[in-house]
């Protein structure tokens, strides 16, 4: 008995090691680094492995889920991170399988995370082999399956095709799972795909998480007000 308990507590420590080690090699991968230079006469970018030619685009703040809910209409997580460890409102939040949801509020010391498991998630999805962009959903039913709306029904969609972040808000880095397509249907009366998308992450089991800090999200977004308003009819 006290051997088992040993091991228990030997592997919450070693779950934690690892990581901050995947914190740590994350941050060193380059969709999280914009180069600070082109090269001369092209279009494409340098690509060195000195970070100090590269900015530092994302951040990621390990955490751990002390509560969570998965069986009402909206699902929670609360996290044993906050304020004091840089978790703001608004953040995304990730495992070591996918997304898991977004920073609802936060304290000094704890946040709480609206999950992938609620009504109005709404985060910008791309299915990877062919770029058809829409947006995560949930339809409160299964907590393994969510929805992928926005699909026009007149693009040929293949099962299991991979869909993974799109990074449109500045909320997640492009790129991250999400799932997969399980299922199409039409929509009756509209020209969209109903797109079941079967989650990459067990959201009843999360444990360890990132939350993600994009360092530059406000500057994208200073920079998106500044694009004029859409005239009400076309000129």
């Amino acid at each position: 008995m006290q051997n088992d308990i040993t091991k228990h507590f030997r592997l919450s420590d070693s779950n934690k090691k690892l990581q901050y080690e995947n914190r740590w090699l994350r941050e060193r991968l380059k969709e999280n680094k914009l180069s600070e230079s082109a090269v001369n006469g092209h279009d494409s970018i340098t690509i060195k492995t000195d970070d100090e030619h590269f900015t530092q685009h994302f951040e990621y703040i390990p955490g751990t889920v002390i509560n969570s809910t998965f069986t009402k209409r909206n699902n929670y997580f609360t996290l044993n991170i906050g304020n004091a460890q840089g978790v703001k409102r608004g953040m995304g939040v990730i495992s070591d399988k996918g997304v898991v949801g977004v920073v609802h509020n936060s304290s000094e010391h704890f946040s709480v995370v609206k999950s992938c498991l609620t009504k109005d998630i709404n985060i910008a999805v791309v299915i990877e082999n062919s770029g058809e962009p829409g947006f995560l959903k949930w339809d409160g039913r299964n907590a393994r399956k969510g929805n992928m709306a926005g699909v026009s029904n007149d693009r040929d969609i293949k099962l299991w095709s991979k869909i993974v972040t799109r990074g449109s808000a500045g909320i997640f880095p492009r790129g991250l799972p999400v799932g997969k397509v399980s299922k199409t249907e039409p929509i009756e009366g509209k020209p969209l795909w109903n797109v079941t998308v079967k989650y990459a992450e067990n959201y009843r089991s999360v444990q360890y998480v990132y939350v993600i800090n994009n360092l530059l999200q406000k500057e994208q977004h200073e920079l998106e007000l500044d694009v004029p308003p859409q005239p009400l009819d076309d000129e």
